[in-house]
């Protein structure tokens, strides 16, 4: 029979190599012949479109292989929707599907309903994570302990002294090692009296004879 197979690693510094080793021998002890490799490098499985994963149901509609060969579930979709909708176009399209790890083959009944309920629960797995991740936010906050990035250390009395002796917002920018947009916010917050132009009416007035 004539396979395809199928690898995603989630970032750029993972490589895909142990997948394919471990389907390659699989495909040797089936006697399966590899007729082509899609791999999707650095593409968290929560995207539905991913060009290694599009180019494989491409070929899979044109019959260019009878089974489909994946490291795991979790590699093909990270939800049961995702899952049960390339399980179900295989299916349609009379393609095997075979998951190495969870030693799961749909050319029987038996083994597509264990590979719905082993995707259901991966699926409840990550929302019980994500959900203990919010529930530390908020018993953070709580606390009174600040979540996300450490708000930056500026000077702004240096700021808008800078401004009033005329510096431009890039040259205080510059000065700062900050962006123009965070001066003139501070800027609007501390002085708002003071016009954004401030320092460039200046210099013009002192350029003129």
């Amino acid at each position: 029979m004539r396979a395809a197979v199928y690898c995603r690693v989630s970032t750029l510094d993972q490589h895909p190599e142990t997948q394919l080793l471990d389907l390659q021998q699989l495909a040797s002890q089936r006697g399966f012949e590899v007729v082509k490799t899609y791999v999707d490098h650095g593409i968290s499985g929560t995207r539905a479109r991913r060009p290694g994963l599009d180019e494989m149901l491409s070929d899979a509609r044109r019959g260019r292989f009878e089974v489909l060969l994946i490291w795991s579930c979790d590699r093909i979709a990270r939800s049961t929707r995702h899952l049960l909708e390339v399980l179900d176009e295989l299916t349609r399209l009379q393609i095997q599907f075979v998951s190495f790890r969870e030693a799961l083959d749909t050319s029987g009944a038996l083994g597509r309903a264990v590979t719905v309920i082993i995707g259901a629960i991966a699926e409840l797995e990550r929302s019980l994570i994500v959900e203990r991740v919010r529930a530390g936010m908020r018993r953070a906050k709580l606390e009174g302990r600040h979540i996300g990035r450490k708000p930056l250390d500026l000077d702004t009395t240096a700021i808008v002294a800078d401004r009033t002796r005329g510096l431009s917002l890039r040259q205080i920018g510059k000065a700062h090692r900050i962006s123009t947009a965070t001066v003139r916010r501070i800027l609007s917050a501390h002085q708002p009296g003071i016009p954004e132009n401030a320092g460039e009416t200046r210099r013009s007035h002192e350029a003129q004879p």
